[in-house]
């Protein structure tokens, strides 16, 4: 009785803190798509290219030299803490300070001394910015790991919000001054002042949050040396511990690189081949890739970001029950789980495809680059089903122990997209859309890959028809009344305008030019296609039997409308 108690209890704890380590990462990704608007209307289309470059190889370098020593030390240090053994546990905390700050070194002066090979002509000047990072995240990365490993995920996820606020208003701030001091007479010299101030404003969240942590460690350092010296057990030595953290640090380092090469490897095909191979200005390459990456790609990434929520908030869950044997019910979670994700992904991929055109107007209102950016956001669009799958299975396979699996099948789509990219590169003119073209393929091959890895250990029991298919329809349904909303609103107040400026230049602007003109017109009426289209979504799903109420409510805040439609008898 008292076992059963106790399970569920740590299972409750466990989703606990993945939800709250999940809703922190969400948050984070909202700050920064809020912040990334003021700071391209200040350093341009060219200079958020520079930045894009170089913020895609320096997390290359950090994932390799400190990103991924969180979970490592997460999982080192709670397997000490879980057996009272809290002397050994702090001598890891601390051989692990000095790993990171030997690592963290080599990292820096790797990124600020290569450059030049990393990154292509401006964006090299950027990327050396970006070296005392490298070096500051190391610590940053060692205390997250440490309170992670007490099971409390609230000082992380704390200074993982704290880290973004403070690269907004440092990254925006930075930019506008360096940009004021560049001036006018150079664009290109702008753009690469614009983006330095964006690189330090990534350094400066980094920094604050270090300083957050390090505050949380020293407020608890008392409870901390009073639990040390009640241990009796025997201290690991120094070198079995070093040994320790380098075997389990190096398969988080080649997972985590391999899986994320993809943008830092597009990233450096696309500027080299451009402009050494088809000779294209460098202001140009950087534009394209700018819009591509700081415009369209980072709209898509907030949808994908609940994918990972989600699969965070499973992965305990699931990892316990298969420890438990219990293989149906894990099978039973994981179908729940995709269910769930799919419903929110498949509207959102329709709604980002229908609405481009406004959600770039909104957040980034650049007038000459609204088309391509929009443009390129259809593309993309399909990609927010992709990932979201395939963050779902990696999180499975990784809970089933198969954690080389989803490392292999992405370095075989990584393979498969770098031939693509190339090709198009050499032989099209497709520009920024080339890039969205191997994103589908990458993302679609980790969805097949991870399917077909997954199926040779664990059975889920999704129902085609209500997984993708029911769900499908509403979403396209969804989408024609979500952009004929758009549309009539847009008319209304276009022909209120007419009538209050008879005789002006207002009144002779073509009805397409004001949708995306008039800045407020556009606003207002795209917050109403998206209520349109979240009430049109559910009351379709329910109707065709595409979900239950039970699974509409495991949607964040989705009781709501789940409560609305019962007192208008849609739901019964």
């Amino acid at each position: 009785m008292n076992n059963n108690i106790g399970n569920k209890e740590m299972k409750k704890s466990l989703l606990m803190n993945a939800g709250i380590l999940a809703a922190a990462g969400i948050i984070s990704k909202i700050i920064g798509l809020l912040y990334g608007s003021p700071l391209a209307a200040i350093i341009g289309d060219e200079g958020n290219g520079y930045y894009g470059t170089a913020y895609e190889i320096y997390t290359i370098i950090l994932l390799i030299s400190s990103y991924s020593i969180p979970s490592a030390m997460s999982k080192i240090i709670s397997a000490r803490l879980a057996v009272g053994e809290f002397k050994t546990a702090q001598r890891i905390f601390r051989c692990a300070l000095v790993y990171v700050t030997i690592v963290g070194l080599i990292g820096s002066l790797l990124l600020f001394l290569g450059a030049d090979v990393l990154a292509a002509g401006r964006a090299a000047t950027v990327l050396r910015f970006f070296a005392p990072t490298i070096f500051v995240f190391g610590f940053l990365g060692v205390l997250r790991g440490y309170f992670q490993a007490q099971r409390t995920m609230v000082p992380s996820s704390v200074s993982q919000i704290l880290e973004q606020v403070f690269n907004a208003i440092v990254s925006v701030g930075a930019a506008y001054i360096l940009t004021g001091i560049a001036g006018t007479q150079d664009m290109s010299k702008r753009a690469v002042y614009g983006a330095i101030g964006s690189a330090l404003g990534t350094g400066s969240g980094v920094l604050v949050a270090l300083l957050f942590m390090l505050h949380i460690y020293l407020f608890n350092r008392k409870e901390i040396h009073k639990r040390i010296d009640s241990d009796q057990h025997e201290v690991l030595p120094d070198k079995k511990i070093y040994s320790m953290i380098i075997l389990i640090v190096t398969p988080f380092i080649l997972s985590t690189a391999i899986y994320n090469l993809s943008s830092s490897l597009n990233a450096t095909l696309f500027s080299r081949i451009l402009m050494y191979v088809r000779h294209v200005d460098e202001a140009q390459v950087a534009s394209m890739y700018g819009i591509y990456a700081r415009k369209a790609k980072v709209i898509t990434s907030l949808p994908i970001a609940l994918a990972s929520a989600a699969a965070s908030a499973m992965l305990p869950e699931v990892s316990a029950l298969l420890a438990k044997g219990d293989k149906e019910k894990a099978s039973e979670t994981i179908s729940k789980v995709t269910k769930v994700i799919l419903l929110i992904a498949i509207p959102s991929a329709v709604g980002l495809f229908v609405l481009a055109k406004p959600f770039i107007m909104i957040l980034f209102p650049q007038r000459a680059s609204i088309g391509e950016a929009a443009y390129l956001l259809q593309i993309l669009a399909i990609t927010v089903v992709f990932y979201s799958l395939s963050t779902i299975s990696n999180a499975v396979l990784q809970g089933i122990g198969r954690v080389n699996t989803p490392v292999v099948n992405a370095f075989l789509a990584l393979i498969v997209q770098t031939v693509v990219l190339s090709a198009l590169l050499v032989f099209t003119d497709l520009g920024g859309a080339a890039l969205c073209i191997v994103t589908i393929v990458y993302s679609l091959l980790m969805c097949i890959l991870n399917s077909m890895s997954l199926k040779k250990s664990i059975t889920t029991s999704n129902n085609f028809k209500k997984t993708y298919v029911l769900p499908g329809i509403a979403a396209v349904v969804m989408g024609a009344f979500a952009y004929l909303s758009y549309v009539l609103v847009s008319f209304i107040a276009y022909s209120i305008g007419r009538i209050q400026s008879i005789g002006t230049v207002a009144a002779e602007l073509k009805f397409a030019d004001y949708m995306y003109t008039n800045y407020f017109v556009n606003l207002v009426s795209a917050m109403v296609a998206m209520v349109v289209a979240v009430i049109v979504y559910f009351v379709m799903l329910v109707k065709i039997g595409g979900a239950s109420e039970s699974e509409i409510r495991r949607i964040p805040k989705a009781y709501l409308l789940v409560n609305v439609m019962k007192k208008l008898k849609i739901m019964k």
